[in-house]
């Protein structure tokens, strides 16, 4: 198994807990006082791409060795010479190959074009209750930037305040309020997006949204699955007669709260907590061609309701399931396909299915590039793509963006877009106490890596005046700190990810390609399709040197 660094001695970042292969500790938590890359970048923006203490030291790689396949064991192609995708009226003059121009705009879409600022999006941030606890930073922050936000599923489904009659929702104020805190900022980049699963269909989820807000606003997502686990979505609940309420919504709830000997363990303090479950899809179709039509059918209705976009999300299943979701989507007209690979979940995925379950992200994503070009080699029209799964860094959305080029527009990402909203709600709750509750802080002080930053909200956020130009300084006071870090955090990955492709002489989106990166390892080599690092270019040199 490969070990990763706890520690950045050049960035002065560190992990509270075990970190993974995106940098972020597998378990992340919401009052953590830091300080890992992302929890850092929250607060100092692009000044975390280089090295701490200019001036007094002098900083050195530490990435020499590349062992196993892992997306950290790609490199990054520079270019020596060239300039690719200049916006309009720029020139191959050096005064205009600098990395700020470098655009980062794009969209994605069929027929109905969704653009962005920036090519990332978030996971689902769904039932959960740390999604739904800071919401209000998440959704501000996505729009404000400019990039996609995704509700996940049952949001509707666990809402108390949820009405539900003879089946199907005819009042769901949470679900309500996810989508207009998004829509109060947006301002024509990103887009929000819920996702459906097979309780949120039974409900009436799309049928709601439609007539509420119109299939044109919010873009409606099929869900095939989890990325993290291979079973359906879990909450966990520590309250019993709210477990009766999940019960009686038809969920599964595990255990079962209706039984007398469980209702002892629990009042006795045995039993602490119950695990709330979603159903598995397509358990009633035997084949691909069951699936199929039933898919079909789904897109169909949707498209009837007046939805002018819908998307598909799936997981790391094996390869029958990756190839049938590409065709689909791509039959379908859908407008982005989004590829988890088992990287992490928001809360309740179960530990050991999300350490052995499923095909990890680099796999899927290469074998998605593959099966994107069998059908793109047959004139199709191939449905745009997002992976996601484990990614955190800017290097991590050049490498994503480029081992699917042309497809991929955008990288999906979970736990690293949350980060930010934590951060920014508890420095929120100790500057204003009295909004400690509302904000869900867990502070009660600013801790050192905070207090080494400032003792500010405008000291404190790289970004704080970037926002407050941007909203007005009336409006800045309704901003939650959180979409401030938000927007900080996304100013870094911006930031950085303009310098690689400038590097790799590629000045936007639709440049990057598959040249652009190389496998550091012949296992990765093998597994990407990706040309090895002295390979790559290698006849060619050997004709300058025979030239």
């Amino acid at each position: 198994m490969i070990q990763w660094n706890k520690t950045n001695d050049a960035l002065g970042t560190v992990n509270r807990g075990n970190p993974a292969e995106s940098g972020l500790c597998t378990l992340c938590r919401a009052d953590c006082q830091g300080k890992c890359e992302t929890w850092v970048s929250s607060m100092k923006g692009r000044k975390l791409l280089y090295p701490r203490d200019f001036g007094w030291i002098t900083a050195g790689s530490g990435n020499t060795v590349h062992v196993g396949v892992a997306y950290n064991n790609i490199r990054i192609h520079g270019g020596l010479y060239g300039s690719y995708g200049l916006p309009r009226g720029l020139t191959n003059d050096p005064d205009d190959c600098i990395f700020p121009n470098v655009t980062l705009e794009g969209s994605f879409g069929n027929k109905s074009k969704t653009k962005f600022r920036i090519p990332i999006m978030t996971g689902a941030l769904g039932s959960t209750f740390i999604a739904a606890r800071y919401w209000e930073s998440f959704a501000v922050g996505a729009a404000l930037v400019g990039y996609p936000i995704v509700v996940g599923e049952n949001v509707a489904g666990i809402d108390r305040g949820a009405v539900i009659e003879n089946g199907k929702i005819s009042k769901a104020p949470e679900l309500d309020r996810r989508v207009q805190t998004y829509l109060k900022y947006f301002e024509g980049y990103g887009a929000i997006i819920v996702q459906m699963n097979v309780e949120d269909t039974r409900n009436g989820v799309a049928e709601y949204i439609a007539d509420k807000f119109g299939g044109d606003k919010v873009i409606l997502e099929l869900k095939w699955g989890q990325g993290a686990k291979d079973i359906g979505g879990e909450i966990q609940v520590t309250d019993l007669d709210y477990a009766l309420f999940l019960k009686d919504r038809g969920y599964i709830v595990d255990p079962d709260p209706r039984k007398p000997e469980v209702q002892q363990a629990f009042k006795a303090g045995a039993i602490k907590s119950f695990a709330r479950h979603s159903r598995l899809g397509y358990t009633n179709l035997a084949n691909t061609d069951k699936v199929s039509q039933n898919f079909m059918s789904a897109v169909r209705h949707l498209r009837s309701l007046g939805y002018t976009r819908i998307t598909l999300k799936t997981g790391s299943y094996g390869m029958e399931a990756l190839a049938l979701s590409i065709k689909l989507a791509t039959e379908a007209k859908l407008d982005l396909l989004t590829i988890d690979g088992s990287g992490g979940g928001t809360g309740m995925s179960p530990w050991n299915m999300m350490e052995s379950w499923g095909v990890p992200s680099i796999y899927l994503h290469s074998k998605s590039y593959e099966y994107a070009s069998i059908l793109a080699a047959k004139g199709l029209d191939v449905v745009d793509m997002s992976f996601a799964g484990g990614l955190a860094r800017e290097d991590h959305i050049f490498k994503a963006l480029a081992i699917g080029a042309p497809y991929t527009k955008l990288v999906c990402m979970g736990r690293a877009l949350m980060i930010p909203g934590y951060i920014g709600s508890n420095i929120e709750g100790v500057l204003h106490s009295e909004r400690k509750q509302k904000v869900n802080g867990h502070w009660d002080k600013l801790p050192a890596g905070v207090t080494e930053n400032g003792h500010t909200a405008e000291d404190i956020f790289a970004g704080y005046y970037d926002v407050q130009k941007k909203v007005g300084k009336d409006e800045m006071k309704n901003i939650p700190y959180g979409a401030i870090a938000a927007w900080t955090a996304a100013d870094k990955l911006a930031a950085g990810l303009q310098q690689l492709m400038a590097g790799a002489r590629k000045f936007s989106l639709d440049q990057i390609s598959r040249d652009d990166i190389w496998a550091a390892n012949r296992e990765t080599q093998e597994i990407t399709g990706l040309s090895f690092i002295t390979e790559a270019g290698d006849e060619f040199a050997k004709k300058i040197l025979n030239g």
